[in-house]
């Protein structure tokens, strides 16, 4: 009946919908989660394609604007994730509700990780070619392919805590939008959702494991491939990204903001929602997560 639909979830109905497509996630066949695990980092990869595009040519604009024209943007790349159903290592790290709840092993928790994680670099590192080969860094007179160095540098520039703690910042906003987006019934409502707390983590400068596993790549590939012209037309100098490698990419940068992504998200939403409503979850029984016929 109409009168039985609600045009969101509450949030008690919310913390059940995440530990169900929690539980779904870990017991759902490697394969599967593999599938959506490459879709999810193409996604992310797209998404920051977007951003860097919008950051072309922005230095006579202010910072603030910038960056958040930049943040709303890039948003795109995590609508598709949740419209699509792919499955993202970053909000997977929800998956630790389930456990909480008993509901799945450890074993389980820890393989989808692996695949999601593995699928979603993979994802992005082909994005990352499909771009370099398409000669995407050439445009703007090479300025696009500036963008993407410059980007890549600062990011391996933090020490290892400030990495780590900005993966936690950044996966409390990507698990916020992702808990948030469970509220909604429509397309527009979880677009609306999850744009902002994305736009707020990309714009304040917040490290995302998967999101860098295209755009430091990337930047490693055309220092080390593109061509004098490139350093010719963007006016950079080679020198200045020498740091730009894959060890420091790895062990400054992935290992350090992945860790972070794990606390801020598994453990400072989903456990910390978990132990909100876990008692509410149980006597209330399972919760719709969709409108009734």
């Amino acid at each position: 009946m109409a009168d039985d639909f609600h045009p969101m979830l509450t949030p008690a109905e919310m913390a059940r919908a995440a530990e169900d497509a929690a539980v779904a996630k870990a017991t759902g066949r490697p394969l599967k989660s593999f599938l959506l695990g490459l879709t999810a980092g193409g996604y992310i990869a797209l998404g920051f394609v977007f951003f860097v595009t919008s950051q072309v040519g922005a230095a006579t604009v202010p910072y603030g604007l910038a960056r958040v024209v930049g943040g709303i943007v890039f948003a795109t790349g995590l609508a598709l994730v949740v419209l699509t159903g792919a499955e993202l290592f970053t909000s997977s790290t929800l998956t630790l509700t389930a456990r909480a709840s008993g509901r799945i092993t450890w074993g389980q928790l820890l393989l989808n990780w692996l695949v999601v994680y593995v699928a979603n670099f993979i994802g992005s590192i082909t994005i990352m070619v499909l771009v370099f080969l398409g000669g995407v860094h050439h445009n703007a007179k090479s300025g696009w392919g500036a963008v993407v160095l410059n980007t890549s540098a600062a990011k391996l520039h933090h020490t290892f805590v400030e990495s780590l703690a900005l993966g936690v910042l950044c996966n409390l906003m990507v698990c916020l939008a992702i808990w948030a987006a469970y509220s909604g019934r429509t397309t527009t409502d979880k677009v609306i959702a999850v744009t902002m707390p994305i736009a707020l983590f990309v714009a304040s400068g917040f490290e995302h494991s998967v999101a860098n596993m295209f755009m430091i790549p990337l930047g490693i590939t055309i220092r080390q491939f593109a061509g004098d012209d490139f350093w010719a037309q963007s006016g950079l100098d080679p020198s200045a990204f020498a740091d730009v490698t894959w060890p420091s990419f790895l062990a400054h940068n992935l290992l350090p903001v992945t860790i972070g992504n794990v606390i801020g998200g598994g453990v400072m939403i989903g456990i910390l929602y978990w132990t909100v409503f876990h008692l509410a979850v149980r006597h209330d029984g399972p919760a719709s997560v969709g409108p009734k016929p």
